[in-house]
């Protein structure tokens, strides 16, 4: 019988711990790190869920000091641009050894190696005992080439961390994906054992069929399953007290929102007024048609502000039209080179730019701008870069309240509200995803008989 209740029980891939007992575990850790730094060691391949501002990097530092000291092999970290030098810093803030690499090349006395991910074709994974991908969620915006090296790179790691603020707890896909890279369930099984979609049957990876996209949802009996795996290999946080510790110091500062409505004077062709747009072409044409409206809007609202101003767009023809008509604003495009990225999102954070323009996916995940508060952005459909881009100042720590001044046309309303009903939908999910973290954390898996076995008396 015990032999069969094991069984069951590994089926159920709520454990499968490939770690270790944490030996650093320093006291300049918040309690929940602490708890985060124990529980990712021990599972070996994990990921870490965890707000802005909740201390993923020195997280990260701590977890990958504890695989050098048991294996004697250097751990490599992989961050988003500009990332890896505030990762440097980081370090030597709390006493850790560090260095930063952007050829493959470092001192091999040097245990913990960070670099960007556009610098990963440089290292060799027979190097490392072990990698921590940060702000892991980015990898869906960076082309298939990169992903496919990270994936390659990572496959074979006897020590994986994923670490992100927003694993977007309502997109399955990217869930599935997490899962795949730390060695867990793949992502066709994943669906295969939770999801069903309307065609009743089994896709690849692109959730295509036929060139359709392919709507998945879960299985009549499987969404409280599905979380209680999740929560197997993730641990998802947003304040310290979803792990079940004082929230003190852990307060953010006032978000204000305002919204803006531009007019557009070149209307869709056949049109006497502005209709609201329908379908990605309508709101393509509907974005390229009002760019001088848009950038000009954003000019009024940072002309005069003492204060720094962080200017997200999505179109090259709007980052060029906002770097020429905006004072003092320098752009940071996709075509410039990785230094000159790299120095600009630095000498924004330290004060010397005072307007910084630039796209979602390439400066909102990871950096620490919290020596600013006001943000410009025009909308989109992506939750995700949205989210991301706010909290690059709005952080725990951040002293002012943050304002964010959203501007679109009459015509783009309704992406703006697509945009507030997915938010509404991730926190939900992100919600019950704590709360089934909260409950497979008391679950008691053992067997306890409380009376002896009875024999019937007609035996």
């Amino acid at each position: 019988m015990q032999d069969y209740e094991q069984f069951i029980h590994a089926k159920l891939q709520l454990e499968n711990m490939a770690g270790f007992e944490p030996t650093f575990n320093p006291s300049f850790l918040f309690p929940f790190q602490q708890a985060l730094v124990d529980w990712s060691v021990r599972k070996g391949r994990a990921a870490v869920l965890a707000d802005c501002g909740l201390g993923k990097t020195v997280i990260e530092l701590v977890w990958a000091q504890n695989i050098v000291q048991r294996e004697n092999r250097p751990v490599l970290i992989i961050t988003p641009l500009a990332v890896s030098a505030q990762t440097i810093r980081e370090a030597e803030k709390f006493g850790i050894e560090a260095v930063q690499s952007r050829d493959g090349k470092w001192d091999r006395s040097k245990k913990i190696v960070v670099t960007n991910y556009q610098r990963l074709h440089y290292f060799d994974r027979n190097d490392f005992g072990g990698v921590i991908c940060d702000e892991s969620s980015i990898l869906k915006f960076l082309d298939g080439a990169y992903r496919n090296e990270i994936t390659e790179f990572t496959r074979k790691m006897p020590f994986r961390l994923l670490c992100t603020a927003t694993a977007s707890p309502n997109d399955h896909i990217e869930l599935g994906s997490h899962s795949e890279a730390l060695g867990e369930l793949g992502y066709t099984d994943m669906l295969g054992r939770f999801f069903k979609n309307d065609q009743n049957s089994s896709v690849g990876g692109h959730g295509k069929k036929y060139g359709e996209m392919v709507k998945w949802r879960f299985k009549g009996h499987a969404e409280t399953p599905f979380w209680r795996w999740v929560c197997s290999w993730a641990r998802a946080v947003r304040r310290p007290s979803d792990l079940g510790f004082d929230d003190d110091g852990f307060v953010l500062t006032d978000l204000i929102e305002r919204q803006h409505l531009v007019d557009v004077e070149k209307l869709a062709p056949g049109f006497l007024f502005p209709l609201p747009v329908v379908g990605l072409k309508e709101q393509r044409d509907e974005r390229r048609r009002s760019i001088n409206e848009r950038c000009e809007k954003v000019s009024t609202l940072v002309s005069g502000r003492d204060d720094q101003t962080l200017i997200w767009c999505h179109l090259n023809e709007e980052g060029d039209l906002l770097e020429k008509i905006v004072p003092d604003a320098v752009q940071i495009e996709g075509s410039d080179s990785d230094e000159f990225k790299e120095e600009t999102f630095l000498a924004f954070a330290n004060g010397q730019i005072k307007r910084l323009v630039t796209k979602p996916k390439i400066g909102a995940f990871g950096l620490n701008l919290q020596n600013c508060h006001h943000e410009t952005f025009f909308p989109s459909h992506s939750w995700e870069q949205y989210y991301q881009g706010v909290r690059r100042c709005l952080r725990y720590g951040q002293k002012f309240p943050v304002e964010v001044d959203i501007v679109t046309t009459e015509g783009e309303k309704s992406v703006l509200e697509n945009l507030q009903r997915k938010a509404k939908q991730a926190d939900r999910m992100f919600s019950a995803l704590v709360l089934e973290m909260n409950n497979i954390l008391k679950i008691d898996r053992g067997v306890k008989f409380t009376e002896e076995e009875a024999v019937p008396s007609w035996l």
